[in-house]
C-alpha cells in the first residue's frame, strides 16, 4: 500500500464541504470523508489551512448566503435554510460578524434582485420577431 499524505485527505474533505454545504453537514462527516478520527482530522485540518472545519464550512455558508441575498428575493430565512442552517439567531449573529451588516442591511446595501433580471436573448429575439406573418405557407393554412 503506497502512502498517501495526510493533505490529500484533507481536500476530499474541503471538496465535501464546498460541494455539499446546503446539507447538514458535520465535522464527523467531513472527517469521516478525509478517513481520519474526529480529533486528528480537526488537528490537521486546522494546521493545513489554518481555520477549523466548522469554520470553515460556516464560511462557505455565508459566502453563499451573501449572494444569494445579493441575487434573489427570497427571505431571509429562506436564505439561511437554503444554505444548510437551521437557526435564524445565529445566522444573522454570524453574518453580521463576518460581514459587518445585518442580512436584511445588507441586502438593502444591492439593488433588488428583479431589477437586475438577465433576459436571455432568445426571449429577447422571439419578442422581437414581427407578429404579422407574410409566408404563403401561413396563408394558405389559415385560408383552409
Amino acid at each position: 500500500m503506497t502512502y498517501v499524505p495526510p493533505a490529500r485527505h484533507l481536500l476530499r474533505a474541503k471538496d465535501l464541504a464546498d460541494a455539499r454545504f446546503f446539507e447538514p453537514l458535520g465535522v464527523d462527516d467531513l472527517a469521516a470523508a478525509a478517513g481520519l478520527s474526529r480529533a486528528h482530522f480537526s488537528r490537521e485540518f486546522r494546521r493545513v489551512f489554518g481555520v477549523s472545519p466548522h469554520a470553515y464550512l460556516l464560511t462557505r455558508r455565508l459566502e453563499r448566503a451573501a449572494a444569494l441575498l445579493r441575487n434573489t428575493d427570497n427571505s431571509v430565512t429562506e436564505v439561511c435554510l437554503a444554505v444548510g442552517l437551521q437557526s435564524i439567531g445565529s445566522f444573522t449573529t454570524s453574518f453580521k460578524r463576518t460581514f459587518g451588516l445585518s442580512p436584511t442591511v445588507y441586502r438593502a446595501t444591492f439593488p433588488p434582485a428583479a431589477a437586475r433580471a438577465v433576459i436571455p436573448a432568445c426571449v429577447v429575439r422571439a419578442y422581437g420577431r414581427p407578429q404579422h406573418r407574410t409566408f404563403r405557407e401561413d396563408s394558405a393554412a389559415a385560408a383552409s
